[in-house]
């Protein structure tokens, strides 16, 4: 309960969503404790922070990142996250339409890696200052920046030193 902050919540009843007990927040933070009783070594998490505000978004990311931090793996789809949910990640596995991988490597310090990455590709507008580096790298890598630039992304991967 410790983990992922819900001691003060301990004897309180679910409930049922949107009317009484738990939070839409707090629901999925008991989810993640719940998946923790088994002490798996891998935690896979769909979407950890749709359908929630900004503070609540912020919250399920600090338990997920509470439970990286205990030496598990923790494997999350994310759309459209804010800089902050964003910058959470230690690592980034995108994937082109289709399913072809573009990248797969570390975020780092600001996002610093994966803009670098993006960055060194021939033709590729630069990041603009304060600007959200997953919306950036979403427009960046889209297809039609492929076609704009008259290439394949996932190629330009497979002869990257990320890929070997």
């Amino acid at each position: 309960m410790d983990l992922v902050e819900l001691d003060n919540l301990k004897d309180a009843l679910v409930g049922l969503p949107g009317v009484t007990g738990l939070s839409t927040e707090q629901r999925k933070r008991l989810t993640i404790a719940v998946e923790l009783v088994a002490n798996p070594s891998i935690i896979f998490m769909d979407e950890p922070t749709s359908g929630l505000d900004a503070r609540a978004a912020a919250i399920v990311m600090r338990t997920v990142r509470n439970t990286v931090d205990t030496g598990r793996t923790v494997v999350c789809t994310i759309h459209q996250p804010s800089i902050d949910i964003f910058e959470a990640f230690d690592e980034l596995l995108l994937m082109k339409r289709g399913g072809q991988l573009i990248y797969f490597g570390p975020l780092g310090t600001n996002s610093q890696k994966v803009i670098e990455y993006f960055e060194a590709i021939p033709g590729v507008l630069k990041i603009k200052d304060k600007y959200n580096p997953a919306t950036w790298m979403l427009e960046v890598s889209s297809v039609a920046a492929e076609v704009r630039l008259g290439m394949d992304f996932a190629e330009y991967y497979k002869s990257s030193s990320l890929y070997k």
